[in-house]
């Protein structure tokens, strides 16, 4: 019998890196892996389905599921988690020095519905009290004008957004002062080209990020894998046929990562790392599936519906293809 062949458009991760390579099969599908930079991915997905299946913003695929014929499911698959402290970049003249004195300011994001801005604004309510409506937020392209939300949203009218004028990028607002921070994903270029009026706002990040890991025990997950809906709904099975070669290419980075003969990855003190970074999180730090992820997709969840961008409060279970939440025992 022939295979079901199906397209798929990710970035090019280690944890991907054995699907792309065609390294490892895919139970009865025979997949063309698109090595394609997420913002194309997401574009192209959400707005013209371009892609079988595709690497998704959580944010975007949890807003698409309030469509009245919605266009996706998504298997526990996280090609994409960061802890995004380091993301929250302010004017150095706007006043900020610790988060509270966000209060009140202008603040970039390149789209609301955005899965890294949600975090952060979920986590700065949470951890340091600034409430989702207390800031003003504009919307428009980091490092390139006129870049819409590719989801329309209906926000509820306590929550200010507008968009940047249309020559405008949030980057060189953040710079000149037009607007006093940026929740981004992608490191603005004003902060790289180091003239010091941009900087971030947790200068240690990673101690501040470890400590938020500590006591949480969330390491925020940003993207998982959608499948269009009517393929699914012809082929239940692609879903945990998906599933573990997922699985099965992150078994084979996490066993290289043990690799002592030879350093695979170039960092000099990698196995340092790995083994600081176990300590903390545990050997399955990057979990994948149902159960592990509970805790973190479920304050997602709650995030996701405080900001305005669900229409109700969602449940994990209610998000995922069923056919992944367990397998079979010998």
């Amino acid at each position: 019998m022939a295979k079901l062949r199906l397209t798929m458009a990710c970035w090019d991760y280690d944890r991907t890196r054995a699907l792309l390579e065609d390294r490892i099969p895919v139970d009865g599908i025979e997949l063309t892996y698109l090595n394609l930079p997420v913002e194309e991915t997401f574009f192209r997905m959400l707005r013209h389905r371009e892609f079988d299946v595709a690497e998704m913003s959580l944010s975007s695929y949890t807003v698409s599921l309030f469509k009245e014929d919605p266009p996706f499911i998504a298997i526990p698959v996280f090609p994409s988690r960061f802890f995004r402290h380091s993301c929250i970049y302010v004017n150095r003249d706007s006043g900020i020095r610790t988060p509270q004195d966000l209060i009140g300011k202008r603040v970039g994001n390149p789209e609301y519905q955005m899965t890294a801005p949600v975090w952060i604004r979920g986590i700065l309510s949470d951890e340091y009290q600034v409430p989702v409506t207390s800031v003003t937020y504009f919307t428009g392209g980091e490092e390139e004008p006129g870049r819409p939300e590719k989801l329309a949203l209906s926000l509820p009218p306590e929550i200010r957004v507008q968009p940047i004028g249309e020559t405008q990028t949030l980057s060189k607002a953040l710079e000149s002062g037009e607007i006093d921070a940026l929740y981004t994903a992608r490191m603005p270029s004003t902060y790289r080209n180091g003239s010091g009026r941009v900087r971030r706002l947790f200068e240690d990040y990673h101690a501040v990020e470890r400590e938020y890991y500590l006591k949480t025990r969330i390491f925020p997950i940003m993207h998982t894998i959608a499948i269009r809906r009517e393929i699914y709904a012809k082929n239940p099975w692609v879903a945990e046929s998906l599933y573990k070669a997922f699985a099965e290419a992150q078994r084979i980075v996490y066993a290289d990562l043990e690799e002592t003969a030879a350093l695979k990855f170039m960092l000099p003190w990698l196995h340092q790392h790995v083994e600081e970074t176990r300590q903390t999180m545990g050997r399955d730090y990057w979990p994948y599936g149902l159960g592990p992820n509970l805790p973190v997709l479920n304050t997602f969840l709650r995030y996701h519906y405080e900001q305005g961008l669900s229409k109700r409060l969602l449940t994990p279970q209610e998000i995922f293809a069923s056919e992944t939440f367990e397998s079979f025992k010998i």
